[in-house]
């Protein structure tokens, strides 16, 4: 090849890596760091029984969430409220974990923050009137995640949790026993 020409497939190849984005990582949503997953302890649920729903959360590696109980007061709790639909009351309040306190280069003050895998339980009652068969109780679920460099905006989820209602308990089994502690 001619020097000319060399010259010229250089600048041409020089043109188009300066044209191809950068390799620096993309910032995920907040939508994006967060996986919920529903899960029952009964399976089905007897009608006039009490049993549990577990909300696994599972969080990206690299961010954290804020516990429901946060170590400063402009700091967004991770909350979650169930709409319960006929047929279905609380039986108690939302058991939250009491979260782990971590450094961050941001702050000199440590933060309590859930990280990895989280499980939120929420205690609820068949009433004697409920509808049989799979029913849906909607959770909403709110948090901040951030990483060690930036806090994503505040998002809620929207987070199904099927739930199998059965006329008696002559069928009713425990279900998930890694999520539900003896009941």
């Amino acid at each position: 090849m001619k020097p000319a020409a060399a010259i010229v497939v250089a600048a041409l190849l020089l043109i188009i890596v300066a044209a191809l984005p950068s390799a620096q990582p993309q910032i995920p949503s907040g939508r994006e760091v967060v996986s919920p997953s529903a899960y029952v302890s009964l399976e089905p649920v007897a009608r006039g029984s009490s049993f549990q729903l577990a909300l696994v959360l599972k969080i990206r590696p690299g961010f954290h969430i804020n516990a429901r109980k946060p170590s400063a007061n402009y700091l967004i709790p991770t909350d979650l409220l169930a709409n319960l639909p006929a047929g279905f009351k609380s039986a108690g309040e939302i058991s939250y974990p009491k979260g782990e306190l971590r450094t961050f280069a941001f702050t000199k003050t440590p933060l309590n923050v859930y990280e990895g895998k989280v499980v939120l339980r929420v205690p609820l009652t068949a009433q004697s009137d409920a509808p049989l068969g799979t029913q849906h109780i909607p959770l909403k679920l709110r948090y901040q995640a951030c990483s060690n460099e930036v806090c994503l905006p505040p998002v809620t989820l929207d987070v199904d949790a099927p739930v199998t209602v059965a006329a008696s308990a002559a069928t009713s089994r425990p279900a998930h026993p890694e999520l539900f502690p003896t009941q």
